[in-house]
């Protein structure tokens, strides 16, 4: 009596793999022109996703794995918690940017302030509209600003508001590039922890614009 092998319970991150490995067999099958493939074969090997909370898992063709996946863009407790964290990041450092016009000596830090705010002002609300679209609070539970990476301290914020001049830039320019790294990080973590499509584009958007700002504030430091 032989015993046949359990098919591999794929996890959610694995299923496009399967799918792209399917693709390419029924891709070499079809250039044989003397295989005789029946609907089954046509169908490509099927995979075993794994059931919700409490659900049986069930055994799905690989273009319907990949379709499943696609379908499912549900937000999970990463995605909520980095926007939620994301808008009292931004927050900080328009509160920082606000400082500026008063009390900064150089033009390109005034025009870099410019343009954090022009950017991270309007994140914010696509950040809040999101939230509320999918039936989220702004808040939820405590924040500490502490826990989040890059985040001033009061009393950095305090040093900053009382400095001015070339003083006042360069503490500005070390505080924000501190805090563009701590945003950097929270979406790095969100783009391999979360779920959501929409939240993932934002992480990159933020990713991208403040990448390119470290790079220009550590050249005029």
């Amino acid at each position: 009596m032989s015993f046949r092998p359990a098919r591999p319970v794929l996890s959610r991150a694995s299923l496009v793999t399967a799918s792209l490995t399917a693709l390419a067999v029924l891709g070499l099958g079809a250039c044989d022109s003397g295989s005789d493939t029946g609907p089954a074969d046509a169908a490509g090997p099927s995979v075993i996703a794994p059931g919700k909370p409490g659900e049986d898992n069930r055994t799905l063709s690989a273009q319907d794995a990949e379709e499943q996946r696609a379908d499912d863009d549900s937000p999970n407790s990463a995605d909520v918690s980095y926007a939620r964290m994301m808008i009292q990041h931004h927050a900080q450092a328009l509160e920082m940017t606000g400082l500026v016009p008063e009390r900064a000596a150089s033009g390109q830090v005034r025009k870099l302030a410019e343009r954090i705010s022009a950017a991270q002002g309007p994140e914010i609300e696509a950040m809040k509209g999101w939230l509320h679209k999918h039936g989220e609070k702004e808040t939820g539970g405590k924040h500490d600003h502490a826990a989040m990476p890059g985040m001033a301290t009061e009393a950095q914020l305090e040093k900053l508001r009382a400095a001015e001049g070339k003083a006042f830039d360069q503490l500005f320019l070390k505080l924000m590039i501190t805090h563009h790294e701590g945003a950097i990080a929270m979406a790095t973590d969100v783009k391999s922890e979360g779920n959501n499509v929409q939240a993932e584009e934002m992480a990159d958007d933020v990713v991208a614009q403040q990448t390119s700002e470290i790079s220009r504030m550590r050249g005029m430091l």
